[in-house]
């Protein structure tokens, strides 16, 4: 496999399931460690066998990434554990069913609730690993790596979600500053804007027919992204063979903002 991750150490948000497990995995199958991170002990149980499984290193740090305590906890068991820290995905995220209505009907219970944890979640995260991830002289040869990971809505209008479209378009906003502040530190800082992903958070909402008509007739290649399309593309970012790569938001959604 090209893009190895070999002697890097990566920290996930979100590792309980889904995308963020998919990415602890990917990590994993290209040589780094993991500290999986997510507010789900048991999801987190299950990810660090899975790593473990295949031959991989992993810790586990169960967090709310809400909570500023708690994050900067997640970074200091990384060092603990591995002794350093060469990358970070976030992948944390939550859509709360009440956001699924007109933006006047919106309550800010709802608003801020989300926000929280995929913006302000995403922030945290990076700010505690920053100090950390930083090479200046020499060692900015060897760049670091942020990814986060935001959404479609990130980029155009779904016509449902404010608090997920908001959260989702300041992480997207967020990293092109990361990516600018830091690059001369050696940090690369990229954003990955998935279309539909079939995950645990989507609750099955792309295996009824009515979703399968409609993925093919708005999606130019017809299908709906596994969580492994999206951490493949994570790991991609975090190597090597992106290492000029900096500032970008990357879609990848079959097409669908395309059509």
């Amino acid at each position: 496999m090209t893009g190895r991750l070999d002697e890097r150490v990566v920290l996930v948000t979100g590792a309980g399931s889904g995308i963020g497990r998919a990415t602890a995995l990917e990590v994993a199958a290209r040589g780094g460690a993991v500290t999986a991170v997510d507010r789900s002990a048991d999801g987190l149980a299950e990810t660090v066998a899975l790593v473990m499984l295949a031959g991989g290193r992993a810790a586990a740090a169960p967090t709310d990434v809400s909570d500023e305590a708690a994050v900067a906890n997640a970074v200091a068991v990384t060092l603990e554990t591995f002794g350093r820290l060469d990358g970070v995905v976030t992948s944390a995220g939550i859509f709360d069913g009440p956001d699924l209505q007109p933006v006047a009907d919106v309550s800010l219970e709802t608003f801020m609730h989300t926000l929280s944890v995929n913006l302000v979640g995403t922030f945290l995260a990076v700010k505690h690993a920053l100090p950390h991830l930083t090479r200046d002289g020499d060692d900015k040869a060897a760049r670091t790596a942020i990814v986060t990971i935001a959404s479609t809505a990130a980029i155009r209008g779904h016509g449902y979600g404010a608090a997920y479209t908001s959260s989702k378009g300041g992480v997207n906003a967020l990293t092109r500053l990361v990516a600018v502040q830091y690059g001369p530190h050696g940090v690369r800082a990229n954003c990955i804007c998935p279309g539909g992903v079939d995950t645990p958070m989507a609750a099955g909402v792309w295996n009824s027919d009515q979703a399968r008509a409609r993925t093919k007739r708005t999606v130019p290649l017809g299908t709906v992204a596994s969580a492994e399309d999206i951490a493949s593309v994570a790991g991609f970012l975090l190597s090597d063979d992106a290492r000029h790569v900096t500032g970008q938001t990357l879609t990848v959604d079959g097409g669908s903002t395309i059509a």
